[in-house]
């Protein structure tokens, strides 16, 4: 595997050809980028969204050329505080053009997950998102290894399957559990 940081990352997003996938397997992350905006939704404060917008333009970059992003978020009901700042995060990553399904871990078996993040690109490439012990993330973990990335396209499309899409999960007793 080679670690990916930076511009090398953010490069994965700039080149892929046809599909982004991102797998989010954790309840609550502590990103020190996040902690401001996440303590000012916690507070009932407004968030005017700039801290979020490097990460939108290159969504919308993407999509507006064609490729498409996807997000799956697998979530423990009861949610967490985090889970429910996503919920609303979600609305701006769909109006970049995200696709974000949403999947109760009570609805999968535990042993069908990783116990990592990924991204998945053009189904060839593995990106593990690695995170230092304090929350800040570092870089991606990559790999085009064929066995690593045929278990992450079948993990892919077991979660994509069984995911809620964003809107109708709104609507679900998973949110108001």
């Amino acid at each position: 595997m080679e670690l990916l940081q930076g511009d090398a990352f953010d490069a994965l997003f700039r080149d892929f050809a046809h599909d982004a996938f991102h797998l989010e397997v954790q309840d609550t992350y502590q990103t020190p980028e996040e902690s401001g905006p996440f303590h000012s939704f916690l507070t009932g404060q407004h968030d005017d969204f700039a801290w979020f917008q490097p990460w939108l333009d290159i969504v919308r970059s993407a999509t507006q050329a064609g490729r498409v992003v996807r997000r799956a978020r697998i979530v423990t009901v009861p949610h967490a505080d985090y889970t429910r700042w996503g919920l609303t995060v979600a609305e701006h990553n769909i109006a970049a053009g995200e696709e974000v399904r949403w999947l109760p871990r009570h609805l999968i078996e535990p042993a069908e997950l990783p116990a990592d993040d990924f991204w998945l690109f053009d189904d060839s490439l593995v990106v593990f998102t690695v995170f230092e012990p304090g929350g800040q993330f570092c870089g991606g973990a990559a790999t085009s290894d064929p066995v690593i990335v045929e278990h992450c396209r079948t993990v892919r499309d077991r979660v994509w399957q069984a995911a809620i899409p964003h809107h109708r999960y709104l609507e679900t007793e998973h949110v108001t559990a």
